[in-house]
């Protein structure tokens, strides 16, 4: 039996599996994003840790800034918020590079050009043990 206020809209057949497909994108993108991140942990775990002699060739910041405006009657309030992540590129002898990401608190105590042994396991950074250098960037010894 049909309801009579709706008189065979179209949009309201639609609507209903618009609404369900977007559902569907939105958890298997959830789902996604997951399973890759658990995928990741498990590939870092059977990985090797391995200290190897490099040298820190950049760094970088990719910040991210979020803005929201809320309307409540005759008021508007304004939030913003900003989350940064930092990396670092190390090169080895052999002139293989890799980028961590990296803590605030290591970004900000490498250097570029410092040399020193990074130890990793597979996209993990564990941590970067500096040299002692002359101002010219030559060993001391």
């Amino acid at each position: 039996m049909l309801d009579p206020f709706f008189m065979d809209d179209p949009m309201f057949e639609i609507a209903p599996i618009f609404i369900d497909i977007i559902f569907v994108f939105v958890i298997g993108g959830i789902l996604f994003s997951a399973f890759k991140g658990i995928g990741q942990w498990q590939k870092n775990e059977q990985s090797p840790r391995l200290s190897v002699e490099a040298i820190v060739t950049s760094k970088r910041a990719d910040v991210s800034r979020r803005t929201n405006m809320h309307h409540h009657d005759d008021h508007h309030h304004h939030s913003s918020s900003t989350h940064t992540k930092y990396f670092v590129t190390f090169e080895f002898e052999s002139g293989d590079r890799l980028e961590f990401h990296v803590s605030g608190k290591e970004y900000g105590l490498l250097s570029e050009d410092d040399i020193g042994m990074l130890t990793f396991q597979g996209t993990r950074y564990l941590g970067f043990s500096r040299e002692k250098v002359k101002k010219e960037n030559t060993k001391v010894e």
